[in-house]
């Protein structure tokens, strides 16, 4: 196969457009008087059989993250064991396939779910089929406050033009390098190599926030590009993006621009991988950790703001 440069587009297309590098945002507001009402109502759609963690890691990132109320909508299978898991978080059990992955028989409980909600997270945890590549065509067009795609929802996503094209609400993209090469039809030796000219290629033909994880992580809209310096590779291990997720959301849902939540969910994320690495090893860290030590990030902004 050819290699490409832009998705749908061959090698040697126009340069993308420039942007604005920004610094670091700062934290969103808590004002003294807040309740759980202000800060953010999040639903993270994720999880699938053998998936419960991803869930978990999701709505712990979510919670972390700062929001007032999450709830986590999750096969009905895994139900009880995501709801052990913490007692902060509301669980929404939805229909599921016999393979324990969300169906379409989903969509009426997930109309429901997502009234009244600032911000979604999906796709940790999912998986693939065609029921699933539906769902989310649907919810990528259909929902109308910001959502955060990662993981399987991004690779359902990939080749579908229109779809990307017609977003239903502000979108925030989360892939690492693979999952990019896949929505821009190219090789990862190539998104490793133009990173940043890659990021800005893709949110000049879509309308998106990317952020594209991997070390000094981009973020890019149409208008800005920020470069986060935070983070370790201890991070690269299994569900630390999931945890990204979830707090991401959880910054948007407190009405934080969907740029803003981005870079500075990436330093946050990045800072928290540090304390946990300074504390306990890049070895030793696993994902959990990241939630962990996401109150130590938070104290940090704190001090250099």
């Amino acid at each position: 196969m050819t290699d490409q440069t832009a998705a749908g587009s061959p090698a040697g297309s126009p340069t993308p457009g420039p942007r604005r590098r920004v610094v670091r945002p700062a934290s969103p507001a808590r004002p003294d008087d807040g309740h759980k009402g202000s800060f953010g109502r999040v639903l993270a759609i994720a999880g699938g059989r053998g998936m419960s963690g991803a869930a978990a890691l999701c709505g712990y990132g979510a919670l972390r993250g700062g929001a007032g109320l999450v709830w986590l909508a999750i096969p009905e299978s895994i139900s009880s064991i995501v709801a052990t898991i913490e007692p902060s978080w509301l669980t929404v059990p939805l229909p599921e396939d016999c393979a324990g992955r969300l169906s379409m028989d989903s969509q009426g409980a997930l109309e429901q779910a997502l009234e009244g909600k600032d911000a979604v997270a999906a796709g940790p945890g999912w998986g693939q089929s065609d029921e699933l590549r539906q769902l989310a065509h649907w919810l990528y067009q259909s929902v109308s406050c910001p959502l955060v795609v990662d993981a399987d929802f991004l690779n359902l996503l990939a080749g579908a033009d229109d779809v990307l094209s017609h977003p239903g609400g502000p979108r925030i993209l989360t892939p690492h390098p693979g999952e990019f090469a896949r929505l821009m039809n190219c090789s990862i030796t190539t998104v490793e190599a133009a990173r940043e000219t890659l990021s800005r290629q893709f949110t000049d033909r879509y309308p998106v926030t990317l952020l594209l994880k991997g070390p000094a992580t981009v973020v890019t809209d149409q208008q800005s590009q920020y470069i986060n310096d935070t983070g370790n590779s201890g991070m690269g291990t299994g569900g630390c993006g999931d945890v990204l997720t979830g707090l991401i959301a959880a910054l948007v849902g407190q009405h934080m621009s969907p740029f803003e939540a981005a870079a500075f969910g990436a330093w946050l994320h990045g800072t928290a991988g540090d304390r946990a690495a300074a504390a306990l090893s890049r070895q030793g860290l696993i994902a959990s950790d990241l939630a962990r030590f996401l109150p130590a990030a938070w104290q940090e902004a704190e001090r250099t703001e």
